[in-house]
């Protein structure tokens, strides 16, 4: 790892990756970003525990703090190897997280599978309406493949009988949480859950819209919003480049 990473974001799985793309490039513009990417063996569970072990096996060559993000299951990881490890990580960034961190899309799916009496493609199409919004014929049946193999890459171990929970509350370093007004995941009163476990130098910021993946569809604006919570901390980190502050005054 070089020495210089400023922020290490956490991507869950490989399938969802590309999503992340377009927040990771702008804030490369401003900071030095580097991305983890939990990947389980084929013969192995995945876990939760695992993924902040291998994170923190990653982490184990910086010789100071760095500043930890993540979006859905790589905000819960984010979120756990910070509660676990909290002399390591400086700050947090956390998208569509909910209180309770494990209440991921995923939970969502295996819900609708248990309630309704439909088959796994059809309740697949049903997320992708809820966390992109509706697309096009084409476009939906990518996703629906993206979805199955996230299914199977997510650390988060839930199942069709079993839900996986982990501890909910509150961090020791500086934490920002943002959602979407129109994600039906981490929906708006679910979100704002989050108040009862802020500090005074939290935040908490909701995008207009963009559903569950709304750092995919305004990486500019959620973006600003992250290297506005970063400012006050992390001057060195905000020098770089002079024309942050009057994208910040904007």
């Amino acid at each position: 790892m070089s020495d210089d990473i400023d922020v290490v974001w956490i991507s869950s799985s490989p399938a969802l990756q590309r999503f992340d793309k377009p927040l990771l490039q702008y804030l490369s513009q401003y900071a030095n970003v580097a991305e983890w990417e939990y990947r389980s063996g084929k013969d192995e569970g995945n876990s939760i525990d695992e993924a902040v072990d291998l994170l923190d096996e990653f982490l184990s060559e910086c010789a100071y703090p760095v500043n930890l993000a993540g979006h859905g299951a790589g905000g819960a990881i984010a979120l756990t190897y910070g509660r676990r490890y909290p002399e390591k990580v400086r700050s947090l960034v956390l998208l569509a997280v909910a209180p309770q961190p494990a209440n991921t899309w995923h939970v969502h799916y295996y819900l609708q599978r248990q309630v309704f009496p439909i088959s796994r493609e059809q309740v697949l199409a049903n997320s992708v309406r809820h966390l992109f919004g509706e697309q096009p014929h084409n476009t939906t049946k990518k996703l629906i493949a993206v979805l199955n193999r996230d299914l199977d890459q997510t650390a988060l171990s839930h199942s069709l009988f079993k839900f996986t929970e982990l501890p909910q509350g509150g961090v020791s370093m500086p934490m920002i949480v943002c959602g979407s007004k129109n994600d039906p995941i981490v929906n708006p009163p679910v979100l704002k859950k989050w108040l009862k476990h802020l500090k005074p130098e939290d935040e908490l910021w909701e995008c207009p819209k963009g559903h569950h993946f709304f750092h995919y569809f305004y990486p500019q604006q959620v973006g600003e919003e992250i290297l506005n919570f970063w400012q006050p901390y992390y001057l060195q980190l905000m020098s770089r480049d002079t024309q942050l502050s009057s994208i910040l005054r904007n």
